[in-house]
């Protein structure tokens, strides 16, 4: 037994050690592509755009659904079929290859409609431009779908390794596309691009994704899984997959209603807009991916098995506790994405050909997104209550709510502000729709449980709000004390974010302790258990 709980820390640490690898690796490739094409220019907006629309069209189509309902079946497939549920997964991989194989034709001709409902703000030779780029880039729609399916077909074969690594291979490839752009001199300007940078720019993009679907495919082959296509790929319960993804899919659509819109608003703000936005939404996604992700993942059966053995009272303490250590944990970061966001935008971006002004703008955004992580991580994780309890009407719902606000948002953000300031809206409007998410999400749980430890939750972040305030304040004056003393610019910025940042870190702790932010004990516990592989 003991062997066992050890072989599945090991895996559970190897594929932390893998995410962890491959969200590093993409960030570090957004960092070079704007090194590359220039941070504000109108190039990097049309690439990045036209980078965006494969993810959207897929997520739409079926990516949503993957570990809600494919993963599921395809369990249910191994454990009753007499052989494993081989020939349902290869019945479902054949499924993918041909519908999302429709999918791309139509989406690569519908490519001019795709750009135009994304960038109302381009320049016609940045919207052609667009176009050409998603052309080259909406095959990925088809990649993505079949390494999916053959990883989620590894997962429950027991391989975990490939699926976790793939788009670390991903990275590398386009972080070694965007270098080689930067050798060879490649154009920042649209005019100045060549048919030769274009083509490195494009194909190698694509070559990125088609190197992960290489090494997930390769690793099923290599598990004895016998990968071939089957002419009709029939019986796996096709209306069965699309009704218990019905609600899923609502919850997809809400979420790229949402980046869309903001999207189109960023497009208003002028060359580098979009790139600030995607750019900032980037830095705000790090520590959730890293830390909350990690937490809801651990988190989850627990979850589960409480609220099928009818245990309420067990999953309201476990979605407190875990709301209370997000909270404290992502308090500080915000915090620092507020007092440091600019410092942030130059240490990253400020660097390689980056225009100084939209370095400047992202930081703001930078800053404006720290608003909204807390609200974001503490929605996130109460949806995971409606999981545990099998309720995805409920949590659909509340997120298709949660994207009206977050439109409405961004449509005002356009409406109102100089176009200048309406990509540092954007940020602003998800922190308005995200907290409103989270009162929502608390209030309909506490109805369905009777209740969810509302007065510790409130008094927990009541002190949390308090000792965040001291640690801005601190950082804050560090910041304004240290700038005369260190050099401008990009030399001068790990000096300034780490000096705040500690300074920042410790205000923000001393004054935990005099509350008895009780918290942050338990956070300290677990990281030095984790730190010790305990």
């Amino acid at each position: 037994m003991n062997g066992g709980v050890t072989s599945l820390e090991r895996a559970g640490r190897g594929m932390a050690i893998a995410t962890l690898a491959s969200r590093a690796a993409g960030f570090l490739r957004i960092v070079v592509l704007a090194a590359a094409l220039g941070l504000g220019t109108r190039l990097l907006d049309s690439y990045n755009v036209a980078n965006t629309l494969p993810n959207a069209v897929y997520e739409l189509v079926v990516g949503g659904a993957m570990a809600s309902v494919v993963v599921p079946l395809l369990t249910r497939a191994a454990l009753t079929e007499p052989d494993d549920g081989v020939v349902y997964a290869q019945r479902l991989l054949s499924l993918m290859v041909y519908g999302l194989s429709a999918v791309t034709v139509v989406a690569v001709f519908a490519a001019p409609l795709l750009v135009d409902l994304y960038t109302p703000g381009f320049t016609a030779e940045q919207r052609d431009l667009a176009v050409v780029f998603s052309r080259y880039f909406l095959p990925q729609i088809l990649f993505y779908g079949v390494s999916a399916t053959a990883g989620a077909v590894l997962n429950i074969r027991g391989r975990f390794a490939a699926p976790m690594w793939a788009p670390l291979c991903n990275s590398l490839v386009v972080i070694a596309v965007g270098l080689t752009y930067l050798a060879i001199g490649g154009s920042t300007g649209i005019a100045g691009l060549t048919t030769g940078q274009l083509t490195l720019l494009a194909v190698g993009t694509t070559a990125g994704v088609f190197a992960q679907l290489t090494l997930v495919v390769w690793a099923l082959a290599r598990s004895g899984f016998p990968v071939r296509l089957r002419l009709d790929p029939r019986g796996i319960a096709i209306r069965r997959i699309g009704r218990l993804g019905g609600w899923v899919l609502i919850s997809v659509v809400a979420a790229q209603v949402l980046l869309a819109v903001a999207t189109r608003s960023a497009s208003l703000s002028g060359p580098g807009g979009i790139t600030a936005y995607q750019n900032a939404y980037a830095v705000f996604q790090v520590p959730f991916a890293v830390i909350a992700l990690s937490v809801m993942t651990a988190m989850l059966p627990r979850l589960s098995r409480s609220a099928a053995r009818l245990d309420h009272a067990r999953v309201i303490r476990d979605l407190s506790l875990a709301v209370r250590v997000a909270a404290v944990t992502m308090a500080p970061i915000a915090v620092a994405m507020m007092v440091l966001g600019g410092q942030i935008a130059i240490l990253l971006f400020g660097h390689g050909r980056s225009a100084a002004a939209t370095v400047s703008l992202l930081g703001l955004v930078v800053a404006a997104f720290g608003l909204a992580l807390v609200p974001f991580t503490g929605y996130m994780i109460l949806q995971r209550g409606f999981y545990a309890l099998q309720d995805t009407k409920t949590p659909a719902l509340i997120a298709a709510g949660v994207a009206a606000i977050g439109v409405a948002g961004c449509l005002g953000a356009a409406w109102l502000l100089p176009s200048a300031d309406i990509v540092v809206g954007i940020p602003l409007a998800y922190a308005a729709a995200y907290t409103v998410g989270l009162i929502t999400t608390a209030l309909v749980l506490r109805r369905r449980l009777g209740r969810i430890d509302g007065n510790r939750l409130v008094r927990t972040h009541l002190r949390i709000l308090v000792a965040a305030t001291v640690g801005a304040g601190c950082a804050a004056v560090t910041v304004q004390a240290v700038a005369p003393l260190v050099p401008p610019g990009w030399a001068g910025s790990p000096v300034t974010i780490a000096v705040a940042a500690l300074a920042g870190g410790l205000g923000y702790v001393a004054a935990g302790r005099l509350l008895h932010l009780t918290e942050l004990r338990h956070l300290v516990a677990t990281a030095l258990h984790s730190v010790r592989g305990g």
